[in-house]
């Protein structure tokens, strides 16, 4: 049993994003009524998000807020997130009409996503400051959730819909998504100290919620693209500016991290993403095709993570 359960973890991205694909590809060829694609569909839409809030919920339930401090590149890493995310966004609004809006668009979801929850394990398994990346994961979380309902109705508008309240809809789904778990964990460690001592003991269940709720994400990434009327050109491109946006978060936030002695640190807070999210974002608030983009960044930044564990235990 041991063995098996260090095989899933060893492999446990491969193993989510097969079971994801897989089954979806299942799914769809069942002779299942129409009526029932859409039950499930309603299913997932209201799974993942609050599998997302759960992980987010069991990881700050960690931490205590009054040992996170801010660090220099902190600010660093917040202006190149929010500054590219906005400065593509106000391109697209400038170019309504533009043949690579779907691209772009990918390329936003890429650049805004949060640092992934379990950043904090790999950060601390190449020796960096696990409290730093704790402190940037809910800085940039707030961020997060205050940019995309600023932004995304006038880049993405829904259709019917003007632009307060495409925002106030965004908003309600953010917001509760991002902010709340961390108001959750605070309350519950100072008003049920009992309930608290007991989550964190728990704790690692949201490595095992965050498998399930990747394999749901890649299952939704699959019938994007099954569906999809958008040429395959724009796919590829999508896979492209997945990897690009990975392999330079990842240099660039080394190399500002480098700086202040914590180029590791810095690294995987810009580098290491919530592709779950992303992909979330993907097909709620842009066009479902467009979360293509996080399910291939989800591949990336695993292939750099294990390369980097790879050159830190062969240094060791």
């Amino acid at each position: 049993m041991k063995s098996l359960v260090r095989f899933l973890k060893d492999w446990a991205l491969i193993v989510s994003m097969l079971v994801g694909v897989t089954g979806y590809l299942l799914y769809s060829a069942l002779p299942v009524p129409a009526s029932m694609h859409g039950v499930a569909g309603r299913a997932v839409a209201l799974v993942q998000p609050l599998l997302i809030f759960l992980m987010l919920f069991l990881t700050y339930c960690k931490v205590d807020v009054r040992d996170l401090r801010l660090r220099p590149w902190h600010l660093s890493l917040l202006l190149i997130q929010a500054g590219s995310f906005a400065a593509i966004g106000a391109l697209l609004i400038s170019m309504p009409h533009s043949g690579l809006r779907v691209v772009l668009e990918g390329t936003m979801i890429c650049l805004i996503c949060p640092t992934a929850t379990a950043g904090a394990v790999i950060t601390g398994r190449l020796g960096g400051n696990v409290e730093g990346i704790t402190a940037y994961t809910i800085l940039i979380n707030l961020a997060a959730a205050l940019l995309i309902p600023a932004l995304v109705p006038l880049v993405h508008p829904a259709p019917g819909a003007d632009v307060v309240t495409s925002a106030l809809l965004i908003l309600g789904k953010v917001f509760p998504l991002l902010l709340m778990p961390l108001v959750a964990a605070a309350l519950v460690r100072r008003f049920l100290p009992s309930l608290h001592a007991a989550l964190t003991r728990v704790s690692g269940v949201s490595f095992w919620l965050w498998t399930v709720a990747l394999a749901l994400a890649l299952a939704v990434t699959a019938r994007s693209i099954v569906h999809s009327t958008v040429n395959l050109s724009t796919q590829l491109w999508l896979v492209a500016v997945s990897l690009i946006c990975c392999v330079a978060q990842f240099a660039l936030g080394r190399m500002i991290g480098r700086r202040y002695g914590d180029a590791v640190t810095a690294g995987q807070s810009l580098g290491q993403k919530n592709t779950v999210l992303a992909i979330w974002i993907g097909y709620t608030f842009f066009s479902p095709i467009t979360a293509v983009a996080g399910g291939f960044y989800s591949i990336w930044h695993n292939v750099i993570n294990s390369w980097q564990l790879y050159r830190h235990l062969h240094r060791k």
